[in-house]
């Protein structure tokens, strides 16, 4: 139940996060903006997960993993309600704000109380569970907005959160029992403000190369402005006593590996979805809702992973199966740039029910493998810290396809996207995720054992 229910959690956010995309020109029309002004709610909310999330650790262990985690999924419906409610862009970017922050407590904190309550034997079993509403969220999201669009209001993208919030708190409190946590330590206050702004800044660059809305000198001043604080936060960690982003944890081969390696392969999850609604709405013509109901074979993929997962990385461990795997993922993303608009569906299909097996046996591996070494007093920093990069890392997945596709327009002379214009983008992220494996070739052959099973 504890991986269902922070799966749930995390499948909340990751719908709301994409739906909203589809729903973009219908919002603009009701609140009377233009539609490009609305990406802030994006941006808004991106900003506010990146600025709060090295701190979820810390909560964690301060209030307790089971009460933040519940709170947590009570803010984000409630912020949910005040988004649907909003009259104005500014009340909707507040709103949004107040949700960036809930997500930012709710998902990892939800992970900490999964590290902590499952045997490190079940590992791969339960982050199975979890990795599927990273992957599902992305592929339902232009499904569902694209409904509600079409035939509802786009204002139920958001109260649709509250009957799955309110279910939320229900089973936490009925099937979580209260959990001890690392020992509660000072916030860092100082690595707070530095790391606030150099995530802050380098998301809303991300964002901003992605949508086109700050000018090339802006955002080489923010890149710098964040690079200055990066630096800054690292010479304070080495002589803080509790850093709020630990770097010594980066000392154990298995967290440092998955983290770097398994961020090369989280490019894709906010990369490939991305990619798939531009050819297939814009260069193939497709409606949103046609377009959705296809890349739902991506889904049907990551749900069959869910049950050989297990079997696989037991048999052949954690170094064989991610090294493999992340050649066949990177091949499995590579393989779109073949579609058509004469491409049979079902060929489509296939293709998109390899990728999503793939991409979620990736994700589920690096997630075990991340904490295979991690103690029990660590878990806290670790997910913090891991959060963290991971947030950077999808952000970054959507600019490096934005701006893959922005250059092959402009290479064309042209503004209107064409089939060809996505098949940079699907190179450049197939590229990354097989250029992980050089990472995860220096794991030991017998890494994770306890987690993996393996002797």
């Amino acid at each position: 139940m504890v991986p269902l229910i922070v799966g749930c959690a995390l499948f909340m956010q990751m719908l709301d996060s994409t739906v909203i995309a589809t729903a973009l020109p219908a919002m603009a029309h009701s609140l009377g903006e233009d539609p490009v002004k609305l990406n802030v709610a994006i941006t808004a909310y991106l900003l506010s997960a990146a600025v709060f999330v090295p701190i979820c650790g810390w909560a964690a262990d301060r209030f307790g993993a089971r009460q933040v985690f519940a709170s947590a999924i009570v803010l984000f419906a409630v912020s949910s309600t005040l988004c649907g409610l909003s009259q104005s862009l500014g009340q909707l970017v507040a709103g949004r704000m107040l949700q960036g922050f809930a997500g930012a407590m709710m998902v990892p904190v939800g992970r900490i109380v999964l590290l902590r309550t499952v045997p490190k034997s079940d590992l791969v079993r339960a982050m199975s569970f979890l990795s599927m509403p990273a992957l599902l969220g992305p592929i339902f999201g232009p499904a569902v907005g694209g409904f509600l669009v079409e035939y509802g209001s786009w204002r139920w993208i958001f109260f649709m959160n509250v009957p799955i919030g309110i279910l939320g708190v229900v089973l936490v409190l009925r099937y979580i029992k209260d959990i001890d946590g690392g020992k509660p330590q000072p916030l860092d206050f100082i690595g707070f403000l530095l790391t606030a702004v150099c995530l802050g800044t380098l998301v809303f660059c991300f964002e901003a190369v992605g949508h086109g809305v700050l000018s090339s000198t802006m955002v080489i001043a923010l890149l710098v402005l964040g690079a200055l604080c990066g630096v800054a936060y690292v010479k304070h960690a080495e002589r803080s006593p509790h850093p709020i982003l630990d770097f010594r944890l980066l000392k154990i081969p298995t967290f440092s590996i998955s983290l770097l390696g398994g961020n090369l392969c989280r490019l894709a999850v906010g990369a490939v979805p991305f990619l798939l609604a531009m050819q297939l709405q814009v260069a193939f013509g497709m409606g949103p809702f046609a377009a959705g109901l296809l890349t739902f074979a991506g889904a049907v993929g990551a749900l069959m992973m869910k049950m050989t997962a297990s079997p696989i990385i037991k048999r052949f461990g954690f170094r064989r199966t991610l090294v493999v795997n992340a050649f066949l993922t990177g091949i499995s993303i590579v393989g779109c740039v073949l579609f058509t608009p004469a491409t049979p569906h079902a060929v489509i299909i296939i293709v998109l029910l390899l990728g999503g097996f793939f991409r979620s046996l990736q994700l589920t591996g690096v997630n075990s493998l991340a904490y295979a070494d991690i103690g029990p007093d660590q878990m806290g920093r670790a997910t913090g810290m891991a959060s963290a990069v991971q947030q950077l890392a999808i952000s970054l997945g959507v600019a490096v396809a934005a701006f893959a596709l922005k250059t092959s327009m402009a290479a064309r002379g042209t503004t209107v996207l064409d089939a060809y214009d996505v098949m940079p983008g699907y190179l450049v992220i197939g590229g990354a995720m097989v250029l992980s494996v050089l990472f995860f070739r220096r794991l030991a052959p017998g890494a994770g054992a306890e987690v993996s099973g393996r002797r």
